[in-house]
C-alpha cells in the first residue's frame, strides 16, 4: 500500500485539472488558502470570492473585479469571460448560495469550461453541500487528521502561544503527553491546538490530571458528527460493572494490543465483540466500561437514523460515519441492538435491497478496517441476527451475557446502593439476592431506587431490608413473562458463544 499523502500534497495533486471541481471542508480557512496558493504553478492565474471581497486576484488581496459580490454576478462573469486559459478559482463559503438557481447554472457552465482548458473551481468551507447533479461532478479532498509528530507539535506551539499572554504552569510526563496525542487523534492541527489552549487556560496550568478534561474538550469539539454518529459521555468504570468476569479479563488482556509495543510483538488492534443476550443484563453499561477503562472515545452508532428515502444516500451515510469514526480512532464505536437497524438483511424485505446492500458495506468494513477502533455491538433479539455477522472475523469474540447469579446479583445490589450513598451495615443483601433470581441488573437497579422511594416517602428514614425485599416482591422480573425466549436463547448460545460470566 503506499504512504499516505500529506494535505500539502493532496492539495498539489487535485490542482492540476484532473478534477475542473473540486470540494474541500475544513474549518482552518487561513491554513488552506495558503497551502491552496503554495500549490498553484506561479504562470497558473489565480482568483478568489468571497460575499465580501467579490472577485479578484487570489495573490493580490483588495483588489476585485467591481460588482463581483454577489454569487450569480462572480460566477457568470467566470462562466462567460474568465475562462480563456487554465486558471484556479476559489470560492468561499459558496454553498448557501447555491440554493438560487442562476449560480447553480453558473457554476455548472463554468465547471464545463474549466473543463476544457483543465482550470479548477475549488470550493472551501466548513460543510459544503452541493446539489445532486454539481455533487455528481465533484471531487472530494478529505482533510486529514493530524499525524502524531503534528499533534505533538500543535501541543507544543499552543502552550507556547499560551505563555506569550498570561503565567502557566506546566508540568507533564511523557506518558501523559503520548495518551493526549493519542486522545486527540482524528483532530486537525488547528483543533488539536484550541483544545489544549482551552485546557490550560482555565486554571492556568497544565498537568497530567488534565488528560480527561483534554478528552473532554475534544469530545465537545467534535460534537457534531451529522446526527448518526455521536459522542457519549462514559464515566462508568468496569467497578461498576456486576459480574462478567470472563468479559473482563478477556478485555484487560487487550487493553494495550494497540500499543507500538504490542504491533512489535506481532499483535494487531483488537477489532471488537458482540454482546448477545438478555434485554438488561448490562451490555450496554460494558460498552461504555471498555471506553472508560481504557480512556478513549465513546461513539455511538444509531443504525436506525441511516436509513434516508433517497437512493444512495442511506449508503453515502454509513460510509462517512465509518470514515469518521476511523478519523476519531483510537475509539469504541458502540453499536446498540445491532439486530434493529440491519435485521431485514437476513430476510426477504420490500426496501428493494437496501438492508441487504447497508449489510455488506457494514460486513466489509469491519473485515477490512484496520484504525485501532474497536466495535461494541450489542443484541437483544438473537434469531433477527445474520449468521454473516456471527463469523470469526467480524469480531474477536461473541459473548453471551445471561442473568446474574447470586453472588454477582448481590454485587449487583451493593454497587447501586454504594451508588447512592447508602449504609450497607445493617441490610442483609445476602437474603435480598436470594429472592431476586430471574432478575437483571436493570431489574436490581429498579428494585433498589423503589426501596428508597418507600423509604424516603416514610419520613425520610434509613433503608431497611425489608424495603428491598418487599420492592422486589411487588414487581416481578422479565424474565418470568419471557421464559420461554430466554431458555430458547441459552440454548443457541450454548454451542456458539463465550460465556461473558
Amino acid at each position: 500500500m503506499p504512504p499516505a499523502l500529506s494535505l500539502a500534497e493532496q492539495v498539489r495533486r487535485d490542482l492540476d485539472g484532473t478534477h475542473p471541481l473540486v470540494v474541500i471542508e475544513t474549518d482552518d480557512e487561513p491554513e488552506m488558502r495558503d497551502l491552496l496558493l503554495a500549490a498553484i504553478p506561479a504562470d497558473v492565474p489565480a482568483r478568489s470570492w468571497t460575499a465580501i471581497r467579490g472577485l479578484g486576484d487570489a495573490r493580490l488581496e483588495g483588489r476585485s473585479i467591481p460588482d463581483t459580490e454577489h454569487a450569480a454576478a462572480a460566477l457568470g462573469w467566470l462562466a462567460l469571460e474568465g475562462v480563456a486559459e487554465r486558471s484556479v478559482t476559489i470560492l468561499h463559503d459558496l454553498a448557501p448560495h447555491l440554493d438560487d438557481p442562476r449560480p447553480q447554472r453558473a457554476l455548472k457552465e463554468l465547471v464545463h469550461r474549466m473543463r476544457g482548458v483543465f482550470g479548477v473551481v475549488v470550493l472551501v468551507g466548513r460543510s459544503v453541500t452541493l446539489p445532486a447533479d454539481l455533487e455528481a461532478e465533484a471531487h472530494r479532498l478529505r482533510n486529514p487528521a493530524a499525524t502524531p509528530k503534528e499533534l505533538e507539535k500543535s501541543i507544543r506551539e499552543g502552550l507556547r502561544d499560551l505563555k506569550r499572554t498570561r503565567s502557566i504552569e506546566i508540568s507533564l510526563k511523557r506518558s501523559t503527553l503520548d495518551a493526549m496525542i493519542r486522545g486527540l487523534r482524528g483532530l486537525t492541527r488547528r483543533q488539536a491546538a484550541r483544545v489544549i489552549a482551552a485546557a490550560a487556560a482555565e486554571d492556568d496550568r497544565f498537568v497530567d490530571a488534565d488528560l480527561e478534561r483534554v478528552l473532554l474538550l475534544k469530545r465537545n469539539a467534535c460534537a457534531d458528527l451529522g446526527g448518526v454518529l455521536e459522542f457519549v459521555q462514559a464515566p462508568v468504570s468496569m467497578d461498576e460493572v456486576g459480574g462478567l468476569a470472563r468479559l473482563k479479563a478477556w478485555l484487560a488482556a487487550r487493553h494495550l494490543a494497540d500499543s507500538e509495543a504490542a504491533a512489535e510483538f506481532g499483535l494487531r488492534a483488537p477489532r471488537g465483540m458482540l454482546l448477545l443476550g438478555v434485554q438488561g443484563a448490562g451490555k450496554s453499561l460494558a460498552a461504555k466500561a471498555v471506553a472508560t477503562a481504557w480512556k478513549v472515545p465513546l461513539l455511538r452508532l444509531d443504525a436506525g437514523a441511516l436509513y434516508d428515502k433517497f437512493i444512495g444516500e442511506s449508503e453515502r451515510r454509513l460510509r462517512e460515519s465509518l470514515a469518521q469514526a476511523e478519523r476519531m480512532a483510537p475509539a469504541v464505536l458502540w453499536i446498540d441492538e445491532i439486530e434493529k437497524g440491519f435485521a431485514s438483511a437476513s430476510a426477504a424485505s420490500n426496501d428493494g435491497g437496501l438492508s441487504r446492500r447497508m449489510f455488506g458495506t457494514l460486513l466489509t468494513w469491519m473485515q477490512e478496517h484496520d484504525s485501532p477502533l474497536f466495535i461494541a455491538a450489542t443484541a437483544n433479539d438473537i434469531a433477527s441476527l445474520p449468521p454473516e455477522l456471527l463469523r470469526k472475523g467480524r469480531f474477536d469474540e461473541v459473548f453471551f451475557v445471561d442473568l446474574p447469579g447470586l453472588e454477582v446479583r448481590a454485587k449487583i445490589l451493593e454497587i447501586h446502593l454504594r451508588r447512592r450513598k447508602r449504609d450497607l451495615r445493617p441490610l442483609d443483601l445476602a437474603a435480598v439476592a436470594a429472592t431476586t433470581e430471574g432478575f437483571s441488573g436493570a431489574e436490581l437497579e429498579a428494585g433498589v431506587e423503589a426501596a428508597l422511594r418507600r423509604a424516603f416517602a416514610e419520613g425520610r428514614r434509613p433503608l431497611a431490608t425489608k424495603d428491598l425485599l418487599e420492592a422486589f416482591r411487588e414487581s416481578p422480573p422479565l424474565s418470568v413473562v419471557m421464559a420461554e425466549r430466554i431458555a430458547e436463547a441459552r440454548a443457541w448460545a450454548s454451542s456458539r458463544c463465550v460465556p461473558a460470566d
